[in-house]
């Protein structure tokens, strides 16, 4: 495994950032496909062997008991110095409403804390934009939480660019916390954010650590291929169907180079990712031990800009999505 520093922070991570989405009771939440703990134990330890010391998760994820889990893993199979734990805070689990306004930010900081069994959180982030908030609130209370010695750092999840901006230039100007991530839905054949987004935070020094680097598995299998859960991911419907045919495209491509490199799809695709500026640690999410397995080798795959050209030259603009 390789590591770097977390954009302007003290924190040391694994290239690689397993996503914890996959670990949930099924009976809890939206969810039906989630690994139950039992079978999300392995791959958490096996994660922490490969040398992955990142994890993020969310409070809403399965109700919370994705944060239950990945808790009690890393309890027993790591010191809470060795590992960097993310969360998020916005949508709605059990009797918290949605949003970010004080009282909710207060509140779920308090009840992943309860349900991580930890003392801090290293990285909070708000998981979408809260359009019924002042954002003078969510901001000062996101710095209260961290003034508090709950959270160590903030991070921001999927907006547009100028929202971003705008929520940078307040915390400057105010004194409070900043965002020192971006987690934004950037992959192979979703590349919108190169407009505006990933050169604002180049210019600000914040990380990037995209979500749904493999677009939620299409890149790890022959295009069309269907699994039970990409017939039943709605969500990943609404972000990659209206851009079938362009996409198809780049998936040929990325056959091609991984034929050419001896790799499989999904470690070309990583590798590609893993090759831009300002990308710390795409967030991968797995089912299996022999999948991860298949991820970690990705850091070790470095592609030549001939390749990267093979794989870029087919993207076609496409629609702004996932902001919600």
């Amino acid at each position: 495994m390789k590591y770097n520093q977390l954009g302007t922070t003290d924190l040391n991570v694994s290239r690689l950032c397993l996503g914890c989405m996959t670990f949930g009771e099924p009976d809890r939440g939206k969810h039906a496909w989630t690994l139950p703990e039992e079978s999300s134990r392995p791959i958490i330890q096996r994660a922490l062997e490969g040398g992955i010391n990142f994890f993020d998760t969310a409070n809403s994820y399965s109700d919370g008991s994705s944060e239950e889990i990945v808790g009690r893993a890393l309890r027993d199979f790591a010191r809470r110095d060795e590992v960097v734990v993310a969360t998020k805070v916005y949508h709605q689990v059990g009797d918290l409403a949605e949003g970010l306004s004080r009282a909710q930010i207060l509140r779920s900081v308090d009840d992943s804390l309860r349900r991580l069994g930890m003392e801090y959180i290293d990285l909070l982030q708000i998981h979408r934009w809260d359009y019924n908030t002042p954002l003078e609130e969510t901001l000062q209370a996101l710095d209260e939480v961290v003034k508090a010695g709950k959270v160590r750092y903030l991070g921001a999840s999927s907006m547009h660019p100028e929202q971003f901006a705008q929520a940078l230039t307040l915390q400057a100007e105010n004194g409070l916390g900043r965002f020192v991530t971006m987690q934004d839905h950037y992959n192979l054949i979703y590349r919108e954010e190169e407009e505006a987004m990933l050169p604002l935070c180049y210019r600000e020094k914040v990380a990037v650590i995209p979500w749904s680097p493999l677009a939620r598995g299409r890149l790890t299998r022959p295009w069309g291929e269907t699994t039970a859960r990409l017939v039943s991911d709605e969500f990943g419907q609404t972000l990659y169907n209206a851009t079938d045919a362009n996409d198809a495209q780049i998936a040929e491509r990325l056959t091609g180079v991984a034929e050419e490199t001896g790799a499989t799809r999904a470690q070309v695709a990583l590798a590609w990712l893993l090759s831009k500026p300002g990308i710390a640690a795409p967030i991968v999410g797995t089912s299996r031990e022999e999948q991860l397995e298949e991820l970690l080798q990705a850091v070790d795959l470095t592609l030549t800009q001939v390749q990267i050209a093979e794989l870029e030259t087919p993207y076609q603009r496409h629609p702004q999505v996932g902001f919600k």
